[in-house]
C-alpha cells in the first residue's frame, strides 16, 4: 500500500480535512436528535452566528456535514478535486484557494439572505438557517482542476461543471446555488496560482529561442584540429 501512503503525503491537507470531517459525521450520527440539531445550528455559519462568533463560525461550518450517511460521497469527491488540486499546485496555494472561497462564498450567500429578509421576501426565522458544509471550498476546487486538463478534456469537464452549478442558479436558485457559484468564479480566477499560469509566462531576459534565432549567425571560423 505504499502508492496509498505517497497519495496521502502529497496531498496532507485534503486528508487532515476529510479526517475532521469523519470525525464530526461520527459525532452528529451518534448524537440525539435533539444534540445533532444543537451541534449543526451552534456550528453553522448563518447570520446569527456570524454576527455573535464570526471568525470561529466561518471557520468551523467547514467541518461539518449535515448529513453523515453523506461522506462516502464527499470523501470520493475530496479525493478527485482537492487532493488533485492540492498535489498539482501545493498545499499552501491550494488552501488559499478554497479557504478563501470558503468564507467569500458563505459571507455573499447570508449577505443575500439578510437581504431578502430586510425586503420581507424571508421570514426572519432564516437568520437561524443551517448552513454548514463543504461544498463551497469543493465548487473552488473544481474550478481550478478545469486548468489541469488538456484540451480537448478541458472544455468537456468545463462544459459538465458549468451545466452542474449553472441549472441551479438559473432555475430557482437558492443562497447556497448562489455561494456556489461565487466559489466556483473564484475558483476560476485562481489561475495565476497554478502551475500552468507559471509555464506561460515569457522569458524574463528575452533571451529565448526566438530572440536568439532572429540575431545574424555568429562568424564562423575554421576549425582547427585542436578544437571540437
Amino acid at each position: 500500500m505504499t502508492w496509498a501512503k505517497d497519495w496521502v503525503r502529497s496531498s496532507p491537507g485534503t486528508h487532515i480535512w476529510l479526517l475532521v470531517i469523519g470525525i464530526t459525521s461520527l459525532v452528529i450520527a451518534a448524537a440525539s436528535e435533539g444534540l445533532g440539531q444543537f451541534l449543526v445550528h451552534r456550528t453553522s455559519s448563518n447570520i446569527h452566528e456570524l454576527n455573535e462568533h464570526p471568525l470561529p463560525s466561518l471557520l468551523i461550518s467547514g467541518f461539518w456535514i449535515e448529513r453523515p450517511e453523506s461522506f462516502l460521497l464527499y470523501a470520493v469527491m475530496f479525493e478527485l478535486l482537492h487532493a488533485n488540486v492540492e498535489r498539482w499546485t501545493g498545499t499552501a496555494r491550494w488552501l488559499l484557494t478554497v479557504g478563501g472561497a470558503h468564507i467569500a462564498a458563505t459571507l455573499a450567500s447570508q449577505e443575500l439572505v439578510l437581504l431578502a429578509i430586510e425586503g420581507h421576501r424571508l421570514p426572519r426565522s432564516m437568520t437561524h438557517v443551517v448552513d454548514i458544509g463543504v461544498s463551497y471550498g469543493l465548487a473552488a476546487a473544481a474550478g481550478v482542476l478545469t486548468y489541469r486538463l488538456r484540451p480537448p478534456w478541458r472544455y468537456g469537464y468545463l462544459a459538465g461543471v458549468l451545466v452542474f452549478f449553472g441549472v441551479p442558479l438559473l432555475t430557482g436558485a437558492t443562497f447556497t446555488d448562489f455561494g456556489h457559484a461565487i466559489a466556483l468564479v473564484m475558483g476560476f480566477a485562481a489561475w495565476p496560482l497554478t502551475p500552468a499560469a507559471a509555464e506561460e509566462l515569457p522569458p524574463e531576459d528575452g533571451t529565448g529561442p526566438t530572440d536568439r534565432a532572429a540575431g545574424p549567425p555568429p562568424e564562423q571560423r575554421p576549425e582547427s584540429p585542436q578544437e571540437r
